[in-house]
């Protein structure tokens, strides 16, 4: 058939090269999220209606989050052609060699930006809830999943230095790196640690973030991760400056 349950690959333990410094911490972050078997579960959660379409990238999209997308391949215009005449949602699962994870985004064609001759589009699009792939469906062009959707589950909120620590350091992250994000951040968001981690590149990091049910453990491990990365995005910018002048590096080093 053309339906089956979906596999769960494991989230790779590499030390990535955008969150790093920290490596045995970060492996045992991984470690705690790897993908299970794929199941049903029955708390804080609700099975999606039909097959929900995915379109398997290597993004990690967070609740709230924009997304422009340049649709250029036949079934994928197909995809957006229906979310966008039926203003429905269709899924982003981060591609793997052997497959798809089984946690996403779903997202929400809100802009067509440009529409070309041949049918390609230009399209802004926003995160909206995140699922967990159930079952695969391979009868279309394109893939689809039964899913189900899932939000926080731990209320509890995070200490107060560890929240302020995770802003600053997101906040200078995305000030050092040249593609930071510019759009002011809602600092009563239940959910503010999507908007921090927008800037973050590893996607093997934000799918640990997006899988997460509690947003202190989220808060927590950006203020564990992201102070390392930004002192070597401090270290590459000195580089940078001193480049030109055959200077030497001798300050920020990251361990």
């Amino acid at each position: 058939g053309h339906t089956r349950a979906a596999s769960a690959e494991d989230v790779r333990t590499g030390c990535p090269d955008a969150i790093g410094g920290a490596c045995d911490q970060y492996h045992a972050a991984v470690n705690t999220h790897v993908l299970a078997k794929v199941r049903v579960r029955s708390h804080n959660g609700s099975m999606q209606a039909g097959w929900l379409p995915l379109f398997p990238l290597e993004i990690v999209l967070f609740p709230g989050a924009p997304l422009p997308l340049h649709i250029f391949e036949d079934r994928y215009k197909e995809m957006i052609g229906e979310a966008i005449r039926d203003g429905s949602e269709f899924g982003i699962v981060l591609t793997r060699d052997k497959g798809v994870l089984n946690v996403g985004c779903t997202a929400t064609v809100d802009t067509v930006v440009k529409r070309y001759p041949d049918g390609r589009l230009d399209v802004l699009t926003t995160g909206r809830r995140r699922f967990e792939v159930i079952l695969l469906n391979e009868e279309r062009t394109f893939l689809r999943a039964q899913v189900q959707m899932f939000d926080d589950e731990d209320a509890t909120p995070a200490p107060a230095e560890t929240r302020q620590t995770a802003i600053d350091a997101c906040l200078e992250m995305g000030a050092l790196m040249e593609e930071g994000r510019r759009q002011e951040s809602d600092w009563n968001n239940p959910q503010l640690s999507f908007q921090l981690a927008q800037d973050i590149p590893d996607v093997d990091f934000r799918q640990i973030l997006l899988r997460s049910r509690s947003e202190r453990e989220r808060l927590g491990l950006l203020a564990q991760h992201v102070p390392s990365f930004v002192n070597r995005l401090r270290y590459t910018a000195q580089a940078r400056k001193l480049a030109p002048t055959n200077g030497h590096v001798h300050s920020a080093h990251v361990e």
